[in-house]
C-alpha cells in the first residue's frame, strides 16, 4: 500500500485526493490547508485527515472548530509520496522541506521544469528511471502530449501548430480575468506551451500561440499537424478513438461547446462534472494530404488528475506504465465514449466512485 499525502487542498489537490482515495493500492494519509476555510471543512466532511500547512496557524484551525491531525512535517513523516498541489511557484518554496524529510515529491505544471528530476505524462513520457521527484505537466501540455504521442508513433509528426484559447480562470477564481475581452496571453509568439510539450516529447516540432478568454469552463485547442504520412480521416479517427484518455465527441450528441460538455459530464455521474479525457470533436478531425486539423477541449481542473495518480506509482513502485494507467482508469472510470458514437455502446460507462 502506497501512503500518499496531498499538500494543498484546492482546485487540483481536492481532485487528486479523491482520485488517490479510490485506488486499491494507495492510502490517502491526509491533506493540508493553509487556512480554516470552506475547503478545510470539505476535506473533513470527506473523511480526510487534515494537516496544517503552516505550523504557526494551527491555533486558527482549533479556534474555528476544525480538528487537525498535525502539521506538514508530521504528514511528510507518515507518507511514501507527497503530491504538491500548492499554487504555482509555491512548490519551489516547499521543495527544501520535502528534501529535508527525504520524501519523494510530485509537483504540478505551474512550476518550472527544473523543479523535478523529470517531467511526466503517463501516455507520452519516455523511460523515467529511478528518480526522487516528478513534475506532472500542465493541463494544456497534458492534453497536447496525449494527442501528439499516438500521432507521432503512427505517422510521424513533421510540425504541429496549435492555437490555445485559454479560460480566464477557474470557476472559484473570482479575482481572475479578463472580464470582457480576449487577449493574447502571452503576447509573444510562439508561447511557452510548445517548449513545455518538448519536456515530454523532445523530438516533436511544435509551435503554440495562446489567447485568454472570459470563460471558466475549459481550454480550447485549434490543432494543425503536418504528419509524416498521409492517413485517411477515418484512420486518424480510429487511432484516436483507441486512446482511453481521449474522448471523441460524436456529432449526433449535440455537444457544441464547453458548457454542454460539462453538463454532459455531470449528467452521466462525473463528480464535479469533471472530464479527465481530452474532448475531441470527431467531426473536426480532417486530413488533407499530410495535414491533420481538429479541435479539442481540455478541462483544466481535471485532466492532470489521473496523471498524478500514475506519477505516484512511478515514484513508489516498479509497476509498468501500462498497468498503472489501466488501474487508474478502472478506479476512476476514465475511458469515456458516448453511446451515440459509431459502433454502439461506449467502452466504459463507469461513473467516478462506482
Amino acid at each position: 500500500m502506497i501512503r500518499v499525502g496531498v499538500n494543498g487542498y484546492g482546485t487540483i489537490g481536492k481532485r487528486v485526493a479523491d482520485a488517490v482515495a479510490v485506488q486499491a493500492d494507495m492510502e490517502l494519509v491526509g491533506v493540508t490547508k493553509t487556512s480554516p476555510d470552506y475547503g478545510a471543512e470539505a476535506a473533513l466532511r470527506r473523511g480526510y485527515d487534515l494537516y496544517v500547512a503552516i505550523d504557526d496557524r494551527a491555533d486558527e484551525f482549533e479556534d474555528a472548530g476544525l480538528g487537525i491531525a498535525g502539521t506538514l512535517d508530521d504528514l511528510l513523516d507518515a507518507v511514501d509520496v507527497i503530491v504538491d498541489c500548492a499554487p504555482g511557484g509555491v512548490g519551489e518554496r516547499n521543495r527544501p522541506t520535502y528534501e529535508a524529510h527525504d520524501t519523494p515529491a510530485i509537483y504540478q505544471g505551474g512550476e518550472d521544469a527544473a523543479i523535478a528530476d523529470a517531467s511526466f505524462n503517463a501516455r507520452a513520457s519516455g523511460e523515467i528511471g529511478d528518480v526522487g521527484s516528478l513534475r506532472v505537466v500542465s493541463c494544456n501540455t497534458t492534453g497536447l502530449s496525449r494527442l501528439l504521442a499516438p500521432l507521432d508513433e503512427a505517422y510521424g509528426v513533421e510540425k504541429a501548430r496549435v492555437t490555445l484559447v485559454r479560460r480566464g480562470g477557474d470557476p472559484s477564481e473570482t479575482d481572475r480575468g479578463p472580464i470582457n475581452d480576449v487577449v493574447p496571453d502571452p503576447a509573444t509568439v510562439p508561447s511557452h506551451h510548445g517548449p513545455d510539450v518538448n519536456t515530454i516529447l523532445p523530438d516533436v516540432d511544435v509551435d503554440t500561440a495562446a489567447l485568454k478568454a472570459p470563460v471558466t469552463g475549459m481550454h480550447t485547442h485549434s490543432v494543425n499537424v503536418t504528419l509524416g504520412g498521409e492517413p485517411t480521416t477515418d484512420e486518424v479517427r480510429e487511432l484516436l478513438r483507441d486512446e482511453t484518455r481521449l474522448f471523441l465527441i460524436p456529432e449526433r450528441a449535440g455537444i457544441d461547446g464547453a458548457g454542454t460538455l460539462k453538463d454532459y459530464a455531470a449528467d452521466i455521474g462525473r463528480d464535479r462534472g469533471d472530464l479527465w479525457e481530452n474532448c475531441v470533436w470527431e467531426e473536426s478531425i480532417s486530413v488533407e494530404g499530410k495535414d491533420l486539423y481538429l479541435f479539442q477541449n481540455v478541462h483544466q481542473e481535471a485532466d492532470v488528475v489521473p496523471e498524478n495518480v500514475d506519477a505516484v506509482r512511478t515514484l513508489a513502485t516498479d509497476i509498468s506504465r501500462e498497468e498503472s494507467t489501466a488501474r487508474t482508469n478502472e478506479a476512476l472510470g476514465v475511458g469515456l465514449d458516448s453511446l451515440l458514437s459509431d459502433g454502439g455502446a461506449g467502452r466504459n460507462q463507469i461513473a467516478a466512485g462506482d
